[in-house]
């Protein structure tokens, strides 16, 4: 690890976070013939979504869904699963069904776009006609619009401007601004959720299919991600949280990006620093980037931006059952209650009895005790299963800083930064998606193409 270059003297490149935007960013570079060492603090990949285990049973630290629109991270999943595998394999993959116990049921049938919205709206159940029509009347005009909107509106604005009846905006707005935003509407920025309206219910029918994931968030994605880059002469650090990058030799400037410029020295005491490196790719959540980059004179302005982030909790409410605990469909929405929505870990993951319970946006519920919110919930699902016994053990999981709040005119940090071979990935960098999977990895990729560019100029 003391060398960061191979033996044929390719260029080392240090990938600085394992999650989903270090992973992606890291394959993009593995395949382009570089170096690549990624260093994660966390003994498992996959940062702010991967694996934890209770009990014996392989849990996640959030429960995470996708859609069709997902294109980059199911490409990219695809590249690295070994060959043979189901185009979707680690997904569970179904057109749109949204189902909440006593609400709305709206189905899209499999035609293609926009007949295949219509129909869902205009057959939904739940709902009165007008508010049916209020949805696909909203639908049109931002299709009209090119999916933009004016000024720095929140989604609660832009609903209301729109004209939206207060029963879409319970049954359908909502729920759907919460799930892909995790920041409530009244917060929400107009624009971010018109670019995830506009890549799902707006684009194509596949790209409104919902994904459940069918492995954990680990295996999903960065674990084959690791084993690929390996398998082309990288290396992937777990256990390592970097504390400090230093440059080493002349500053890189044009026609000399290529050589080596800096090193990295690690926390917990680990003795030899890894590098020289040619380029650092930074794939860290805001706090993390705001650590590592405090005092350093040129990152101040990424210092600044990071740190002001706001955050949005998750919180994530396991109940494993002694006996049976099946639902009529294995992602179910819940109403009047802390959970928002249920998942049959059973159908999903083979997990017998285990529920899981999402609670997105959670601020509200985290002051009460893990058991008493569990208990919340329990209560909440035997409205849904009338039959339910008590639960044999539950597991409470607040990830504190799930997302960042997704707010109207955030000022994002860009992905390039004041210093050259230095750039920034992860769901929070500059971009039109909200804190998803598939920003994270949207963001890793173009992180990757930044390095290339960086590390061989025209």
């Amino acid at each position: 690890m003391e060398d960061g270059a191979s033996p044929l003297n390719v260029p080392a490149v240090a990938v600085v976070g394992g999650g989903y935007a270090g992973m992606a960013a890291a394959v993009e570079l593995a395949d382009a013939g570089l170096s690549v060492q990624v260093f994660e603090a966390a003994p498992e990949l996959g940062g702010r979504a991967r694996r934890i285990t209770h009990r014996g049973l392989v849990l996640d630290n959030g429960l995470h869904i996708g859609i069709g629109a997902y294109s980059s991270l199911l490409a990219l999943g695809r590249r690295v699963r070994p060959a043979g595998g189901r185009p979707d394999d680690g997904w569970h993959r179904r057109p749109l069904d949204w189902q909440v116990h006593g609400g709305i049921r709206m189905r899209a049938p499999r035609l293609p776009a926009p007949l295949h919205l219509a129909a869902a709206l205009v057959g939904a159940s739940g709902l009165q006609v007008g508010a049916r029509l209020d949805a696909l009347r909203l639908m049109l005009a931002l299709r009209r619009s090119g999916y933009r909107v004016a000024g720095d509106l929140t989604v609660g604005a832009l609903l209301a401007q729109q004209r939206q009846r207060p029963a879409i905006v319970e049954a359908l707005w909502a729920p759907l601004c919460i799930a892909a935003l995790n920041t409530p509407v009244q917060q929400a920025s107009a624009q971010v959720f018109a670019s995830v309206l506009r890549d799902s219910l707006g684009a194509a029918r596949e790209a409104s299919d919902l994904l459940l994931p069918a492995t954990d968030l680990s295996a999903l994605f960065p674990d084959p991600a690791a084993t690929h880059v390996e398998a082309r002469g990288g290396s992937v650090h777990r256990g390592h949280r970097v504390e400090r990058v230093e440059r080493v030799g002349p500053a890189p400037r044009a026609g000399r990006s290529a050589a080596p410029g800096w090193r990295l020295h690690f926390a917990q005491g680990r003795a030899a620093p890894a590098g020289p490196f040619a380029a650092v790719v930074l794939a860290l959540p805001p706090r993390a980037l705001a650590e590592l980059t405090a005092g350093w004179p040129e990152l101040q302005a990424v210092h600044d931006s990071a740190a002001a982030l706001r955050h949005e909790p998750i919180t994530s409410v396991y109940l494993q059952y002694p006996g049976p605990a099946a639902l009529a469909h294995p992602m179910t929405g819940l109403a009047a209650g802390p959970g928002q929505w249920v998942f049959d870990r059973a159908a999903l993951a083979g997990q017998p009895g285990l529920l899981g319970v999402v609670i997105s946006a959670s601020a509200g519920w985290r002051t009460l005790e893990p058991a008493d919110l569990a208990a919340a919930v329990h209560e909440q699902l035997r409205g849904l299963l009338p039959g339910l016994t008590e639960p044999s053990w539950t597991k409470v999981i607040h990830e504190r800083h799930a997302t960042f709040a997704c707010t109207p005119g955030l000022p994002r940090p860009p992905m390039t930064t004041a210093v050259a071979g230095v750039v920034l990935a992860g769901d929070h960098v500059a971009g039109d998606y909200p804190a998803t999977l598939e920003g994270a990895v949207r963001s890793g990729q173009q992180a990757a193409t930044a390095v290339l560019a960086h590390i061989h100029p025209g």
